[in-house]
């Protein structure tokens, strides 16, 4: 098959590439930026999603038989209005378009977020929404849009990842890892803070598996993508630092980290935007959260990776990152 992915050169976009290709299907990315690493496509198109006419154009072009569409703004650093998360409105609604002028299209899965609902919800439906940012807000008119606009006219199914965490994480990300490795990281709970978090290796595959599955069990459907088994936060950084070598994690008191995050939010406020810790990263290690899987469990088959072997792959390339 020939695969147009879209966001191509985000974390999610050269994980599932690198899948697409071990699986002999041709992957195009389509990015607005170069790939950050050496392209993994046979074609890498740079185009915004936004500039209605060229990415009308370019699709029509390659004429892909499926699209994952994966670009989107993704960061929660609040604009004034939705008008700052236009990719993740008009952008889809370009998408939309350009699948419905290009016949050789049969299937798109189209991303959404799990913070269509606040951190620590669990929606009773896929209708049901709650986002408390505008980055939130954006994604339920994401969804909304596909559902009302029957995702071009053709078989399709929207998705929402959770926390993806692995080689290539984004700078943002990589400052877990900076902070174990330094001993400056600490856990603000004695409990064991599970969560539904999503390796990139098993998220690239959960993203092929919906790509080729019988339409009877995809079609019009949403699913959370995450790994099967919740991890606890707590081990999950105490097994990064032990795979890194760094010192073990102490745990302090919940009001001494309420005071940290105050001082950050604080500190945020007169311009230290890049300060790691505030009141909201502390309601976010907090809360905890488990999804419902099964759906996806029965779609998308067996993880291909354990968790063991991707913390172990996550501290290697992190180790090997510093060590340049």
């Amino acid at each position: 098959m020939k695969i147009l992915i879209t966001g191509s050169s985000g974390l999610i976009g050269r994980w599932v590439i690198d899948r697409l290709k071990k699986e002999d299907h041709q992957a195009i990315g389509l990015d607005k930026v170069p790939p950050q690493l050496p392209a993994n496509t046979s074609e890498h198109v740079i185009c915004d999603i936004l500039d209605r006419t060229a990415l009308l154009s370019n699709i029509r072009r390659v004429s892909p038989d499926a699209i994952i569409h994966l670009a989107a703004r993704t960061d929660l650093d609040e604009a004034r209005n939705l008008s700052g998360y236009a990719a993740n409105i008009d952008g889809v609604r370009n998408i939309i378009e350009a699948v419905r002028q290009t016949s050789t299209i049969r299937r798109v899965i189209y991303t959404s977020s799990q913070l269509v609902c606040r951190i620590g919800y669990i929606p009773a439906s896929d209708t049901e929404y709650c986002p408390d940012t505008l980055y939130g807000q954006s994604k339920v008119l994401t969804e909304k849009i596909v559902r009302e606009e029957n995702g071009g006219g053709v078989e399709w199914c929207l998705t929402r990842p959770t926390t993806v965490w692995g080689p290539h994480m984004s700078l943002h990300y990589q400052n877990m890892l900076r902070l174990i490795r330094r001993g400056w990281y600490f856990h603000c709970s004695k409990g064991k803070l599970y969560k539904s978090y999503a390796y990139t290796g098993n998220i690239a595959y959960q993203y092929t598996r919906l790509l080729t599955a019988e339409s009877s069990l995809m079609h019009r459907k949403t699913f959370y993508l995450a790994d099967y088994k919740p991890l606890s936060l707590r081990d999950y950084a105490d097994d990064l630092a032990r795979e890194m070598g760094a010192h073990n994690i102490p745990t302090i008191p919940l009001t001494l980290a309420q005071f940290l995050a105050i001082t950050g939010n604080i500190l945020n406020i007169c311009g230290f935007r890049r300060f790691p810790f505030n009141s909201f990263r502390l309601k976010n290690i907090l809360t905890e959260y488990i999804f419902n899987l099964s759906n996806t469990k029965v779609v998308c088959g067996p993880e291909p990776f354990t968790y063991e072997q991707s913390i172990k792959e996550t501290a290697q390339w992190f180790l090997s990152l510093n060590e340049k």
